[in-house]
């Protein structure tokens, strides 16, 4: 039985929408059963702007609410990584078996659903869930590029589900991210280096559409490889 989740969201210079990411956040927690106890861990990975004052003016004092300011040059997957280990160390009177973790970004806003659906496949037995993302603004990419993005999508749909792996939307019950190393110290692709490592250990792992994000549909993201490298590529072939 799940009795705790933890909410880990880097963020770098994400002054402008970090505040709507938590505000979102918080509405999703609010809708899970009143027994669990949470943890949201914002990590303010080398900001130069007012990310974290902007964090901690919409956690307000909300006692689950985490500001880890970092100023070491990390990987993302190693930010991640720290934010884990907040929240973990935060809910450490939970077993990690009953404890969830859930991994968004800070340019992103979750579905109001998002954590109950996270929460209901954890319950049903899945170690690991890969929730989807829809673009913010995704008339602001070319015709061509949109339909690009598109075709992607629809190349990865298979039975269990639609097949996209998203750190802005991943869920990880902590024993299973513990067995196998959590997030590895990578600069692009820890989302999916995570998940196929827990694959190959025998976790069970699951595709939820109803799990939603809103991602950001930026062409300058602060992954190499990531969405916005993808994005930014099918604008200019």
């Amino acid at each position: 039985m799940i009795t705790a989740v933890g909410v880990v969201v880097p963020a770098r210079d994400e002054a402008g929408t970090v505040g709507a990411c938590l505000d979102a956040i918080a509405h999703a927690l609010r809708r899970l059963p009143a027994r669990l106890d949470r943890a949201v861990c914002v990590v303010a990975d080398r900001c130069t702007d007012d990310t974290a004052e902007t964090a901690a003016a919409a956690f307000g004092g909300w006692p689950p609410g985490l500001i880890c300011r970092t100023e070491r040059d990390r990987t993302i997957g190693e930010v991640r990584a720290l934010g884990a280990r907040q929240c973990l160390s935060r809910l450490a009177a939970h077993h990690p078996a009953e404890t969830l973790l859930l991994s968004t970004d800070a340019d992103s806003r979750v579905d109001p659903a998002w954590a109950c659906e996270h929460f209901a496949r954890a319950s049903e037995g899945h170690h690991a869930i890969a929730g989807s993302a829809e673009l913010m603004s995704p008339s602001a990419l070319r015709p061509l590029a949109r339909c690009r993005y598109q075709s992607l999508l629809e190349d990865t749909l298979r039975p269990e589900g639609h097949g996209n792996v998203y750190g802005a939307n991943l869920g990880v019950r902590a024993d299973a991210y513990a067995s196998v190393g959590g997030f590895a110290a990578l600069r692009t692709g820890e989302d999916h280096d995570l998940w196929n490592r827990l694959g190959r250990a025998g976790f069970r792992r699951c595709y939820d559409d109803r799990a939603r994000v809103i991602t950001s549909s930026r062409l300058s993201g602060r992954a190499p490889g990531g969405l916005a490298a993808l994005l930014r590529d099918l604008s200019t072939a």
